[in-house]
């Protein structure tokens, strides 16, 4: 097993017993702070700032991707790669005969964007509608994503992907990865759009992570969670921490007077980097035990990560979920299609934003009840097993012995 990624994560792959291999220089980044990585990105947002991520963050890179898999592939044959989304080398790659490559199977760790007729472009964050107004709307949206939204990141994507590879993407770049000769999703259906025209090569397996039994140290206030009072768990996870100011800090704020408990996670960030004082009703911690923190959990406050939400799912946990960039619009707007939270629509809500939803949660029953319907679904899924069995079936089985 060998683990094409950056340098940050060298450690964590050699502590697996894998072989890690760097990224090229060009094509590898710090994404503990992004507007560092890519100053370039600072201030822009709404559809300008996605046109900018897509055409700096991910598509520059995919010469580079896929020249360092092939030097890879030089070095000793593989029989699979697995690839994540936005690993836009992969568009180059499946333009390859599939007798000429390896097998690759793109690993769903953001939400299925694969095209369909039932649901909107990926990336917009919009809801499907159905009947035959749902699918005019969805391919009118289609071409306006494709011809003008898209339009000159499209042209550069041929042009890249053309002198990389010898050849233009068959169609929308953006659509390339879906191609692969599986699509491993990590969720569940319940969590995902219905897809009358879903392609075969998909699979969904549940959450790959899965919240595992802890037996570290607790905080001295863990006694406090006995059932006397709700109990919100704000955290804005370990990468996109930076700023308090864009979730825990409003949610603080919105339920001080509220009689909750407000359990706070840094995400590994020293706690005197807290506003001071804290409200009373608030507990913070830089790292806090997911199986045991969750079950006693009424609300997760989400910036709308995948992995994150799928630890509140798997619990039966409901969310109020931030979150508007990236991948995170479309995360909650699967929330708020599952009826398993409140949408804020924006990576900044304002304290009113974030204890009204709260306390609408809080107050219906229904929220829990569809969120613990999906808990049941991530626990009888395969996870790590299902990905297996989808490798099994694409590698003869002469090569597995």
């Amino acid at each position: 097993m060998r683990f094409l990624t950056g340098q940050r994560y060298a450690d964590r792959v050699r502590s697996t017993g894998a072989e890690f291999l760097a990224l090229p220089t060009g094509a590898d980044y710090d994404d503990t702070d992004m507007n560092v990585a890519f100053p370039g990105r600072v201030g822009k947002t709404g559809v300008a700032g996605i046109r900018w991520d897509v055409s700096n963050i991910f598509l520059k890179p995919a010469p580079m991707q896929i020249r360092a898999v092939d030097d890879a592939i030089a070095q000793e044959p593989v029989d699979a790669i697995l690839v994540e989304s936005m690993f836009i080398g992969a568009v180059g790659l499946l333009s390859r005969p599939r007798a000429e490559r390896p097998a690759i199977v793109n690993l769903g760790i953001i939400p299925l964007g694969v095209e369909s007729r039932d649901t909107a472009p990926f990336g917009l964050g919009i809801l499907p509608r159905p009947g035959v107004l749902g699918r005019v709307r969805n391919a009118v949206l289609a071409v306006l994503t494709k011809k003008v939204i898209f339009g000159g990141v499209q042209k550069q994507a041929e042009q890249i992907l053309l002198e990389a590879t010898g050849k233009e993407p068959d169609g929308f770049f953006m659509s390339g990865a879906s191609r692969a000769d599986a699509i491993v999703q990590f969720t569940v259906p319940g969590f995902e759009y219905e897809r009358s025209d879903l392609p075969e090569t998909v699979h969904f397996v549940g959450p790959l992570s899965r919240a595992t039994k802890s037996d570290g140290v607790l905080p001295e206030w863990w006694s406090e969670l006995d059932g006397s009072r709700p109990v919100v768990h704000v955290s804005q996870g370990t990468i996109a921490n930076t700023d308090y100011d864009e979730l825990i800090t409003p949610t603080m704020t919105a339920l001080a007077d509220d009689d909750v408990l407000v359990v706070v996670s840094t995400g590994g960030r020293p706690l005197s980097t807290l506003p001071s004082p804290l409200p009373a009703n608030v507990r913070v911690a830089e790292y806090l035990p997911h199986d045991r923190l969750l079950p006693l959990t009424d609300v997760y406050v989400s910036n709308g990560g995948y992995g994150g939400v799928h630890y509140a799912l798997e619990h039966g946990v409901p969310l109020v979920v931030a979150g508007a960039t990236e991948d995170k619009a479309e995360v909650a707007a699967r929330v708020q299609w599952t009826g398993t939270g409140v949408r804020l629509r924006t990576n900044r809500p304002t304290p009113e934003q974030v204890g009204s939803a709260v306390r609408r949660v809080l107050a219906d029953p229904g929220y829990a009840e569809r969120t613990r319907k999906i808990g049941a679904e991530i626990e009888a899924s395969t996870g790590l097993a299902g990905l297996e069995t989808v490798l099994e079936t694409l590698v003869p089985k002469t090569v597995q012995e």
